[in-house]
Formats: C-alpha cells, sequence, structure tokens
C-alpha cells in the first residue's frame, strides 16, 4: 500500500498543539542546520534527514512513558528529539565531539540515551527491540519497546522472524512503519510486492494507519496503539504514510522535481507557518537560536578521542598449575550442569533456541530438562537464527543475560549480522554506555558424516571481531568450569564452540606416561600437556582437535624420539600468545592443528602475531586444517580428509626432518 498525495486538513490549531508545533519545528531547525554544517565541511559522513516525516517521532513520543524503550534506524533525529529533547547532545554528536551523546564515536546513526538506541541497519534493529520487548514483559512494569523502521526494511528476512516471535510470545512490541515510499533512491512500485498491513495482519498482529499530513488523526491514532500494545502485552504496527521531502542522504536526490514540489505544498510543517505567519516566526527565531547556541557549544569541545572498548593484550605471562578435574562426567553433562546451575542462581538468565525444551532438550541434548525445572527459563523459538541472536542483543542490553542456542554452528551464518552488526558494536559507538552480556553457544565440528552443511568449522569467520570474545570447549578442563568463569566475568558477547563430537566424551587428566597435564592462570585458562624433558616442537590445536593431537603426542617420542608440547587455548578471541611463546622459546617450530579450513584461519593469526611480537622465534612452521573443499557426506571419506592422530605426527616427523 502506498503512500498517496494527500489532501490535508486545516493545520493543527495553535491554542491545542503550539509545543507539539514547535518541536516539530526544532527539529526542522535541527535536520537544515545539520545539512549546511556538512556543505560546510563541519561534519563526517552523511546525515539522513527526516525533514517531512517530523510528525511520526512527535506522535509516537507522545504517547510513550518513562520507562518505555526506543529503537530506531539511520534516520533517527527527529525520533530522538521529539523523544528526549537534547538538542546539544545529538548536536554534538552528529559533529563528532566529545560532548555528544555517545562521545561523538557513533555519530548520526548510532545513538544512545535515556532508553533511546538507534543503528545504521535497518532490518537488524526489529529483533533487537523484541529482545527489549522480552524484558519489559519479564519485568511485568507496563513498560513497552517500539520500533521505527522505513518501508524498505520490509525487504529484510529478519523483519518477519521477529513478526512471528514477537506474536507468538505476545511481545509488547509496537513496530513503526514510516512509509515515505522510497528506499534510498528506488520507488516503492519496483521494490515492494503486496499490501503492507496484509505482512504484520499475516501473523495475527493488529495494525493500525495514519498519515503525517493530519497531525492530530496521527496523534491518535499512535496513542490508540500504544496503549493496545501496554494494555493487551500484545505486538502491534502502525503504517505511517508520509514523505521525505529532502535526499536520502545529503543531496542525491533523483525523485522528479514536480513530485516533491507537490508534496512541499501539503507539508505540515510549511501549512502551519503559512496559516500562523507571527506565531511561526518567533518559533522559527527561537528554534534558530536554540540549534545555533547548540552548534556553537559542540564546537567548544574536541573530537571524539581514541580508546574505550575492551582492549586485551595479546601477550601476558602465564603461570601453570596441575590440571585437577573433579567431576569426571562427559562434556554434555557438564555443560547442562553450568547451564542449570546460572538459570537457578540468576533469574536474568534466560536461554533461548530451537527445540532446546523438554522432553527433546536439544539436538545434543544439552538443555535436557532444564525447561521443565524452570517453566520460561528455556525457550523454543522457530527456526530463526537471526531473531534468535538479535533478541538475545535486545535482552542483553536490557540487563538480562541471554543464552542462544544455534543448533548446529553451520548456521551461525545466519545471525552473522546480529554478531557484527549490532552485538559487536553497541558497547563501542555508544561510548562504553552499555554492555552486551550475550552468550552464543553452538556445536561445530565434523566427524559424524553429516555433509557439507552440518559438519562445518566456522569459528575462523567470528575470530577478531572488537569487543567480542570466542572460546572453544575441550575435555581436558571442565567445560563448567568455563561457563562458570564466563558467567561471573560476562563483560561482553561471547560465542563458545563446542565440538558435537566431544560430547559423549569424559572430562579427565590423564596424562600418558612421560607426560603431565597442566593449566594457566588467566580468566579462562590455556591447557597444554607438558612433557618431561624440553620439546623439540610446539603443537597449537583447540576444541575438538586436541582429541586428536594427544594421541600424537606419546607416539612421537615412543616412535620417532621427538619430544612434542602440546598448547591448546581456550579463548581463540583475544588471544594471548605468551603460553605458546613459552613453550616456543625452546623448540623453536611450530606445528597448528585445526578442523576448519587454514586460510585466514586461526593458525595463520597465530603465526602472524607471533612473528610481530618475536621475530626471528620461529624456524620451522607448519599448519594442518581441513581441505579447501566443503566436506562430504560419505563419513570414511569425511574422516580420511581431516586431520587426526597420523598425519599430526607425519607433519612433526617432517618438519624435524628438515630442520
Amino acid at each position: 500500500m502506498a503512500a498517496s498525495i494527500a489532501h490535508p486538513a486545516p493545520a493543527t490549531p495553535p491554542a491545542d498543539r503550539t509545543e507539539l508545533q514547535r518541536k516539530a519545528m526544532l527539529i526542522r531547525a535541527v535536520e537544515q542546520r545539520l545539512l549546511a554544517l556538512f556543505g560546510e565541511g563541519r561534519l563526517f559522513g552523511t546525515v539522513h534527514t527526516c525533514i517531512g516525516q517530523e510528525w511520526t517521532g512527535i506522535a509516537v513520543a507522545e504517547a510513550l512513558r518513562d520507562g518505555d524503550v526506543v529503537f530506531s534506524n539511520h534516520r533517527c533525529h527527529g525520533h530522538f528529539l521529539a523523544r528526549t529533547g537534547d538538542v546539544d547532545g545529538l548536536v554534538a554528536e552528529v559533529m563528532g565531539r566529545t560532548s555528544g551523546i555517545c562521545g561523538g564515536r557513533g555519530g548520526s546513526q548510532h545513538i544512545c540515551s535515556r532508553n533511546f538506541y538507534s543503528n545504521g541497519v535497518q532490518g537488524g534493529i526489529v529483533p533487537v527491540a523484541a529482545g527489549m520487548a522480552c524484558a519489559a514483559q519479564s519485568r511485568r512494569d507496563g513498560s513497552i519497546a517500539v520500533v521505527f523502521i522505513g518501508d524498505g526494511t520490509l525487504g529484510q528476512g529478519a523483519v518477519y522472524e521477529t513478526f512471528n516471535i514477537a506474536s507468538k510470545w505476545d511481545l509488547p512490541l509496537l513496530v513503526v512503519l514510516e512509509n515515505n515510499r522510497y528506499a534510498q533512491s528506488t520507488s516503492q512500485a519496483q521494490t515492494l510486492a503486496g499490501d503492507i498491513d496484509a505482512r504484520p495482519a499475516a501473523f495475527g498482529i493488529r495494525t493500525f494507519a495514519a498519515d503525517t499530513w493530519h497531525p492530530d488523526a496521527l496523534l491518535a491514532t499512535a496513542g490508540e496503539a500504544a496503549a493496545y500494545v501496554r494494555r493487551e502485552s500484545r505486538p502491534a504496527f502502525v503504517r505511517i504514510d508520509t514523505y521525505r521531502l529532502m535526499a536520502h542522504s545529503k543531496g542525491d536526490d533523483d525523485r522528479a522535481p514536480a513530485e516533491v514540489r507537490a508534496q512541499w505544498e501539503i507539508d505540515p510543517v510549511a501549512r502551519f507557518e503559512s496559516l500562523h505567519p507571527e506565531m511561526a516566526a518567533g518559533m522559527r527565531d527561537s528554534v534558530a537560536a536554540q540549534v545555533e547556541e547548540a552548534v556553537r557549544r559542540a564546537e567548544s569541545f574536541p573530537f571524539a578521542a581514541p580508546g574505550g572498548g575492551v582492549p586485551d593484550d595479546a601477550f601476558v605471562p602465564v603461570r601453570w598449575t596441575p590440571t585437577q578435574v573433579a567431576h569426571p562426567d562427559r562434556v554434555v553433562n557438564r555443560i547442562h550442569d553450568a547451564l542449570r546451575t546460572q538459570v537457578a542462581a540468576d533469574d536474568r538468565t534466560i536461554l533461548l533456541g530451537e527445540d532446546i525444551e523438554g522432553p527433546y532438550g536439544g539436538a545434543f541434548k544439552v538443555t535436557k530438562d532444564i525447561s521443565r525445572e524452570f517453566p520460561g527459563r528455556a525457550r523454543n523459538t522457530p527456526i530463526s537464527e537471526a531473531a534468535i541472536v538479535g533478541l538475545g542483543n535486545g535482552l542483553a542490553l536490557a540487563g538480562m543475560r541471554p543464552v542462544c542456542e544455534i543448533m548446529f554452528g553451520d548456521f551461525v551464518t545466519l545471525a552473522a549480522d546480529q554478531w557484527i552488526n549490532h552485538a559487536a558494536k553497541f558497547r563501542y559507538m555508544y561510548n562504553d554506555q552499555v554492555t552486551v552480556p550475550l552468550v552464543v553457544r553452538t556445536p561445530m565440528g565434523g566427524r559424524r558424516g553429516y555433509g557439507s552443511t552440518h559438519s562445518q568449522s566456522l569459528e575462523k569467520h567470528f575470530l577478531g571481531l572488537p569487543g567480542t570474545q570466542v572460546l572453544a570447549v575441550h575435555h581436558r578442563h571442565d567445560p563448567a568450569d568455563l561457563y562458570g568463569r564466563l558467567f561471573e566475568s560476562l563483560d561482553r558477547p561471547t560465542l563458545v564452540v563446542e565440538n558435537k563430537l566431544l560430547y559423549g566424551t569424559r572430562v579427565a587428566a590423564d596424562a600418558p606416561p612421560g607426560f603431565a597435564w597442566e593449566h594457566t592462570d588467566e580468566p579462562f585458562p590455556t591447557t597444554r600437556l607438558r612433557p618431561e624433558g624440553l620439546p623439540d616442537v610446539t603443537i597449537v590445536c583447540y576444541g575438538g582437535m586436541l582429541a586428536e593431537v594427544e594421541k600424537a603426542a606419546p607416539v612421537l617420542f615412543d616412535e620417532h624420539e621427538i619430544v612434542a608440547e602440546v598448547i591448546c587455548p581456550q579463548r581463540l578471541y583475544p588471544l594471548n600468545v605468551a603460553p605458546i611463546v613459552e613453550s616456543l622459546r625452546d623448540s623453536r617450530r611450530l606445528l597448528i592443528v585445526e578442523e576448519g579450513h587454514g586460510f585466514a584461519a586461526f593458525g595463520a593469526e597465530v603465526i602472524a602475531v607471533i612473528q610481530e611480537l618475536h621475530p626471528g622465534l620461529l624456524t620451522a612452521v607448519r599448519r594442518l586444517a581441513a581441505p579447501d573443499h566443503p566436506l562430504p557426506s560419505c563419513r570414511p571419506l569425511e574422516i580420511a580428509l581431516l586431520p587426526d592422530d597420523g598425519r599430526v605426527v607425519a607433519a612433526a616427523v617432517e618438519m624435524m626432518a628438515h630442520a
């Protein structure tokens, strides 16, 4: 349903809506000044103005209460000003100054203040807002969450994943669609099929409609929609037909000039100025002075400063302790016990994932019976990985402790936008005003004959994202201890890789003759299989590969008189290379073994960091990894292709032969 040229009602009577009219003029004045500042070279990046759409933010803001949360998009200035009135904070932020609401880090599109958030990635914000609504539902305080989207966002799959969950879970979420008929420069006629209102309605979501050319009716509709969401604790959808009078960004406008001129003629702000010239002139002078003073104050502060986020050193010396296992149970049971303990101890913790409720308890039974013991704390979701992690993001921003299970690690790519463009960025771009205590756990790896799309080790694609961490479970250090440490220190989005073959393996510290298991005093300990003598070669691995590598060490010693030391970090990123370097000072030879593809992977980064920090330390380097093609379903062929103890032995022998 496209917006049409409207026939506006008379302008809102000034006696009833004077302050709201001034707010609309203030929003417009801010946007116009920002465009001028950009033209003067005093802004950075881009500016997406809402000139012509001012009344959408005003109408929604009027319907909200303290405690309600708003999530907006790249065109967020009007929404923010309508909700907060903070002209100084917004102007300084867009100008990149330290006095801005995010210290100048976020800029025009990424702002955070007073329960208001925005991000430049359109569809991805919808599940985040739904997570905030889920947190509001759990608090039972009558608050709601609002998310602003544009009609172009209706091409994003995450929107419909969220509609489905919001409706099934009765989330207090108000979705406000500003229907301005263009996705950047492309007409809605080219990109949108079907009826807009029919889309949320198909999920059982009540829909409302209004437009910006009739402000009084819009105010009433927005109030009715917000009241419905609050009263019924149900999602609602409001389509607001409007028109963006200026370009999508700065001056890149390809629309027909006659079309734009026609919309200027019926613009509600322009009509108010025409019908009430004296009052409008006074307001115009007042808001212009306010905006100019905000610019002056902003320029008295420096530009955004470096630093912030959660930096980690690449080299921190460690101490070693003999490894002892108090609970020699299977890995799957130890992870289950850790999750159950956390759910019991902290009512902010909620488990989300596909088929995780009892009696099924997840594809690998990690969450077995937790939902029965703690109703509502482990929840089945649809097959909607983007929405699952997006909900987790919103819950985390709201102070909850979500744990999202992705059934197979192969599917984390479906949630990559939520991880890369949302979870990883919120803390820094919001100037450390928030943390994202989100855990995503997933089984990785092959050797079960599941084929190309259920056997991959894709963790390398998620290494190196500032503000996140990646952990890998193995069977020589209690996974319950790893998770316990994680929940105690959780200050950032964390991906936990659980190799699926390990689930049935017992946690133990049994070592071959002549070797001993030890671990470091790091928050997430590195484990080593230490030989009695000095090592000839250092073998680095992680996760499920430890089971193969540790079998190779005694063979190398007994059959080839090669002393190998095995180093197995639990935290892959950020990585402390100190335990590896300590071993290499004796061996000078590094063999890295990983199950995923080797190009641009964990091993490559280990080598690069060591070479940068300690040039000349390495005299020999070798990597073992999966073949450069997808894994086959034929299990014997799959096993033959993946690195194993035999290949580790052969690689180490070859390294020594060429020493």
